[in-house]
């Protein structure tokens, strides 16, 4: 396997591994299967797909001299792209995910940008995002001012929506955003590889890691997945462990955790239910949350994901410090991550541990793909839908009516 997992930190010693064992022996996976066979999970199913991938590469070569390219989208739309473009080493075209609609960082960056290289892709499920809709009107007419034709690629669902009633009317190339896959699980879908082909990633290595763990659920009789959300509702349910910290130690996986915390909330936050997802990173939360972490409420599951760091980066030559002589940023990287876990573990914070050889395309597939089953799962044992969102339609709604006031 591309990762493995290590429960170890989260034994209590007790004898409530009996109860924990009682989740392990539910339904849950069996109900999972199930579901993929009736073709009842889309977002999974993608990875199982190839001939998409080459139609977008024809659409991205649209932007291939292009020196920028404006990202446009919120929260599933932009998040998946976002954790792709982290491994990202090409220099152009730079890749701008703008998620929010704050004015300031649009002035910003229309001032260092050259609109005549930019290409601008917009991303809404729904076609009917406001925050999308107004950051795609503010960019065009910004390009209108300038009197330049302007490059851009719409990704919305196939139905009459002002999104893509937008793109028809400015014949802009408008791609089908699959209707039966929800904006968190898109990744795997053309709204995460667009993006990483344009910045020059493998999308066949992202599915085809993402697939071999898909499989592995759907052939193990204990996959990792499984482990993972019967420790999580085992330890909110007994131990009252309602906080779940994703603490990875690479700076390349910080925004894969930006992308955890939607999926992780959205789809379980429902009817009173769900543990609150907290984004984290190595080692820069040590000089920042750590001490509340072990000295504070015992109220947290954490999960620490790492690459192996030893040897990894130039070793210091010069003895102007003793201790690191020999040594590189990497060996402290690694020490740092051993002593965070241990120290967790000493002070009874129950902590997982994802370990890594590389961060590549196709170990991030697997990692987005884990996550994804263990949502789905955790879905199954607390008795909530894990792809709708029905509680934050109302705050959409007054918003309209606030603008139109």
């Amino acid at each position: 396997m591309m990762y493995t997992q290590n429960l170890e930190g989260c034994d209590d010693g007790s004898s409530n591994r009996a109860i924990l064992h009682t989740f392990l022996k539910s339904n849950a996976l069996e109900t999972f299967r199930n579901a993929y066979r009736k073709g009842e999970l889309a977002p999974l199913s993608l990875v199982e797909e190839t001939k998409d991938i080459e139609l977008l590469k024809v659409a991205a070569s649209r932007f291939a001299d292009l020196e920028d390219v404006l990202i446009l989208g919120t929260g599933g739309s932009s998040l998946g792209g976002q954790a792709l473009y982290a491994l990202a080493t090409q220099e152009k075209p730079r890749l701008h995910f703008l998620d929010n609609i704050d004015p300031h960082t649009f002035t910003s960056l229309f001032q260092k940008i050259n609109f005549k290289k930019t290409g601008i892709l917009a991303i809404s499920k729904s076609g009917s995002t406001v925050e999308t809709l107004l950051q795609l009107l503010t960019c065009l007419q910004r390009i209108q001012e300038k009197g330049i034709e302007e490059n851009c690629i719409v990704i919305t669902e196939p139905t009459n929506n002002p999104l893509r009633k937008l793109a028809e009317e400015q014949n802009w190339l408008c791609l089908d955003h699959p209707k039966t896959v929800g904006g968190r699980y898109s990744c795997f879908s053309l709204v995460g590889l667009l993006p990483a082909i344009l910045a020059g990633l493998d999308p066949y290595a992202f599915r085809e890691g993402a697939k071999d763990v898909l499989h592995q659920h759907l052939n193990e009789d204990c996959p990792p997945a499984l482990m993972g959300a019967a420790m999580s509702v085992y330890l909110e349910k007994y131990h009252q462990k309602t906080l779940s910290v994703m603490l990875p130690y690479a700076d390349q996986l910080n925004l894969f955790s930006l992308w955890y915390c939607q999926l992780w909330a959205e789809s379980l936050g429902k009817e009173g239910r769900g543990t609150t997802p907290i984004p984290a990173l190595g080692t820069v939360v040590q000089h920042s949350q750590l001490q509340l972490y072990l000295d504070g409420p015992k109220d947290k599951f954490f999960t620490i994901i790492s690459p192996s760091w030893k040897g990894v980066g130039n070793r210091i030559q010069l003895s102007l410090v003793p201790e690191f002589t020999d040594k590189s940023m990497g060996d402290l990287f690694e020490a740092e991550q051993k002593a965070t876990c241990e120290t967790l573990i000493r002070h009874k914070c129950p902590t997982r541990l994802i370990t890594l050889d590389v961060i590549n395309e196709s170990n991030l597939g697997a990692l987005m793909m884990h996550f994804m089953i263990e949502t789905i799962l955790m879905s199954y044992f607390i008795n909530v839908n894990a792809f709708d969102q029905p509680a934050v339609e109302e705050g959409k709604r007054l918003a309209r009516e606030y603008l139109a006031a």
